[in-house]
């Protein structure tokens, strides 16, 4: 039915550019961005560490692999993390809200 898409950005900038071209498109209907957190992670060997901001994502589960495929065109990570989370439940009122949002106008 709806999933969220988890997504990190190198900072705030990039989370918001990221969220209003998804938006802009109609293939989210929401986006929210926490702006800090701590990442250590292995990357080409080396273990790094960085701040960096999470974007998460709600849309159709069908639009799911549009929203990927989108997010790996216009990030600037060469591996972006792109995870899909699949919403199983919640408010019927916000799942409506989000079902509205995401039709065309």
């Amino acid at each position: 039915m709806y999933s969220m898409v988890y997504v990190t950005a190198s900072g705030v900038e990039e989370a918001k550019r990221i969220a209003r071209n998804l938006l802009e498109d109609k293939l989210v209907a929401c986006a929210n961005i926490i702006p800090k957190m701590e990442s250590i992670y292995w990357w080409e060997g080396n273990l790094e560490e960085d701040v960096e901001s999470i974007l998460l994502l709600k849309t159709h589960s069908e639009s799911v692999d549009k929203v990927i495929d989108r997010v790996k065109e216009i990030h600037s990570y060469q591996t972006p993390c792109v995870l899909e989370i699949q919403i199983k439940s919640g408010s019927r009122e916000y799942l409506d809200w989000l079902g509205n949002s995401l039709k065309k106008h």
